[in-house]
């Protein structure tokens, strides 16, 4: 999966269009029987959890009204794992997902 990398000085916000969704990657950091916490940094796999960050308008349809988008920003979410595309804004890191790719989002 490529990485796409915006370099700029100056601070920037990605705007996501359409039914993209922008997260922040949660770690998730596990336990082994032995009880040894096995940082999230040690998995091959990426985290299938993020926070997200911005929302997109939602997906135009044929009748030119927008699906409705069902997250908001702050929510955390379960998503796809193999769905995110990297993108790096500045010295931030963000996974760009589709709404479609969202399974739950996980409540208090």
């Amino acid at each position: 999966m490529p990485l796409l990398i915006l370099k700029s000085k100056c601070t920037m916000n990605p705007r996501p269009l359409g039914d993209h969704i922008i997260v922040k990657s949660i770690s998730a950091e596990e336990t082994s029987q032995a009880g040894i916490i096995i940082p999230d940094t040690v998995s091959k796999e990426r985290s299938e959890r993020g926070e997200v960050i911005a929302v997109g308008p939602g997906k135009m349809m044929e009748n030119g009204q927008r699906n409705v988008m069902e997250v908001k920003i702050g929510d955390k979410v379960i998503f796809k794992k193999y769905a995110p595309d990297e993108v790096k804004v500045g010295d931030e890191e963000y996974l760009v997902i589709r709404m479609e790719d969202v399974m739950a989002i996980l409540e208090d």
